[in-house]
């Protein structure tokens, strides 16, 4: 990859790794309901994938 950017010129730097700092609980209700959303969401955003791997 850094080969790629520095054909164009431009020079490649070391990102710094960043860890998570919070847990996330999802049990219980509030859990539930941040399950749901973002499964909505996910269902959402990507229809046709789902549609086309249904119709295999």
């Amino acid at each position: 990859m850094n080969k790629k950017i520095e054909s164009y010129g431009v020079g490649a730097i070391e990102r710094p790794k960043i860890k998570a700092t919070k847990k996330l609980d999802l049990s219980g209700v509030h859990g539930q309901q941040i399950v749901k959303s973002e499964t909505k969401l996910a269902l959402r955003t990507h229809r046709k994938t789902f549609e086309k791997l249904a119709d295999m």
